[in-house]
């Protein structure tokens, strides 16, 4: 299941793990203009774990989903 939402500054994106058990955490994709966030609750931790991505960084993340192995050099679009 997926939900997004249209916030003042970001748009919202959830990612909801209702597949068979073991189930992971909801995933928390938070789209800027200038970067994107990704967050996942670890309960080991017991916090909320953020990974920030540069417009750069997903613009490689998007073109490496439709590549095989390999290293790669992308250009700017």
């Amino acid at each position: 299941m997926v939900t997004i939402e249209h916030d003042f500054d970001a748009t919202v994106i959830t990612l909801v793990d209702d597949g068979s058990a073991p189930l992971q955490e909801d995933v928390t994709v938070c789209l800027f203009e200038e970067c994107v966030t990704v967050e996942q609750y670890d309960e080991r931790r017991d916090e909320v774990v953020k990974v920030t991505l540069s417009m750069a960084q997903i613009r490689d993340l998007r073109a490496a989903l439709n590549l095989p192995e390999g290293i790669y050099k992308v250009r700017p679009a």
